[in-house]
Formats: C-alpha cells, sequence, structure tokens
C-alpha cells in the first residue's frame, strides 16, 4: 500500500504544483512550439520515471533500436496496465501522442498536460467521432508528431498476457493514410504490477519489446486488407516467447 500512496502523491503533488509551469509552457509554445513540445515531454516523462522508481519494477527493454528515429510512427501495443502509458512513454525520444479514452478529458490539469502532449481524446461508443480522432491523429504524424495506440480498445482484464481482444483495424487507418512505419510493442506481466493485486503495487519483472517496424506498402494483398490482425499475431508472438523469461 506504501508504493500505491507514494505514486499517488507524486502523481497529485505533481498536477497541483505544475499549474505555475503549465503557464510557462504555454507562454513558450506562443514563441516556439516545438520547443514547448519538447519540455513539455521531458517534464511528463520525469515524474513517470519517478512513479515507475516508486513501484520497484524490474523493467527490461528490448529491441528499441527497432524504432525509426528519423520520421514519425504509429505505436500500437497490448493492453493490460495503466502503467503500460508510462512505461512506453518514458522511452520516447521524440514527439508522441497518446489516443486516449474520453473520461481522461474531464480530469483537471491532467488534461492539459495531455493535450500539450498532443494526446486525442475517443469515444469509444461514438463511430462518427472515432472517426474524427483517426484524422486528426493521421494530421499529426503528418506533422511529424508519433502517436500510440493500443488496438485492442480498451485495457484487456483477462487472466492472461496471452489472452488478447480482436485488434480495431481502423486504427491502422493512421498509418494506411500516411505511409508511416508501424511499430508493434510487446508487454509483458504489466497487470502484475498494479491490477493483479489493486491497490497494491508490487516490484515484479516486466518486459517491454519493440518489434521491426511494419511498413503497409511492403505486406500482401491479404495482410494489408488486415494489418490490425497481422501485428496482433506479431505481438502475441513475441509475449509467448518473453513469457518464459518473466
Amino acid at each position: 500500500m506504501i508504493r500505491f500512496f507514494l505514486v499517488c502523491i507524486v502523481v497529485i503533488g505533481f498536477l497541483i504544483l505544475s499549474i505555475p509551469v503549465l503557464i510557462v509552457e504555454w507562454i513558450i509554445g506562443k514563441f516556439n512550439p516545438r520547443a514547448k513540445d519538447i519540455s513539455s515531454l521531458r517534464i511528463v516523462q520525469g515524474v513517470f520515471n519517478i512513479c515507475l522508481w516508486i513501484t520497484g519494477a524490474k523493467i527490461t527493454i528490448i529491441g528499441e533500436e527497432n524504432v525509426p528515429k528519423d520520421t514519425a510512427v504509429l505505436y500500437v501495443g497490448n493492453h493490460r496496465s495503466f502503467f503500460d502509458i508510462l512505461l512506453t512513454y518514458v522511452r520516447c525520444g521524440n514527439r508522441t501522442g497518446y489516443v486516449a479514452k474520453k473520461e481522461m478529458e474531464k480530469i483537471p490539469l491532467l488534461s492539459n498536460w495531455m493535450r500539450y502532449l498532443h494526446c486525442l481524446f475517443i469515444d469509444r461508443t461514438n463511430v462518427k467521432e472515432g472517426l474524427k480522432v483517426i484524422l486528426a491523429a493521421i494530421d499529426k504524424v503528418k506533422n511529424g508528431i508519433s502517436i500510440c495506440i493500443f488496438p485492442e480498445g480498451t485495457r484487456n482484464k483477462g487472466g492472461s498476457d496471452l489472452e488478447l481482444l480482436p485488434f480495431h483495424e481502423g486504427s491502422f487507418k493512421i498509418a494506411q493514410k500516411t505511409g508511416c512505419p508501424i511499430v508493434p510493442m510487446a508487454l509483458n506481466h504489466t497487470s502484475a504490477i498494479f491490477e493483479d493485486q489493486f491497490p497494491r503495487m508490487r516490484p515484479v519483472h516486466v518486459i517491454l519489446e519493440y518489434l521491426p517496424p511494419v511498413y503497409i506498402k511492403d505486406l500482401d494483398k491479404e495482410q494489408k486488407k488486415f494489418v490490425g490482425a497481422y501485428c496482433q499475431n506479431l505481438i502475441l508472438e513475441t509475449l509467448k516467447k518473453n513469457e518464459a523469461n518473466i
């Protein structure tokens, strides 16, 4: 329970104490938007790193060299824990926006930081609004901002890392319309940090592996029709491989 309370203190404390920082970042953005983007990114990454340190988790990163450094990408991964966002976001070398559920837009201060970080809020019950979010994400990628999305559409509460929900094919329109590389991410054992024994946190071993980028133009006809299923299979095979190392 101590780890849980410490993480809460860090997050809530940061949100409250960062009010003047938000104002400074807003001013910077008026003169140099890119500088604001990068400084906001580094600030939030610092807070996330503190939270991860508090959990005591042993984090193994594999294949980070597979992430293209010279272009925006579409990150896709399996999703079983709130900590998936922290684990992946601290590894982002450049501007990256996450697609988050609409409900998070109502949280004061947190939603302000998320907007600064180019996050997009999606209503999972409204297909029309969901399409608008995908179009907005396409624009982000065209402007050099990577996008991360968890194509299962929600946090998977199944009993095993290997029980993936179907990947929504619509998520991959971002890559289809921009030609950007898709970087599949496989996250093993992340729910064991927190969700498996809520509200306690445990110092467990987790693995984050970045797979080689997928370029839709290089796929065959059938794979292009079901890019989501193709990427899901790549992630599933990687999860199976890494499960033995947990």
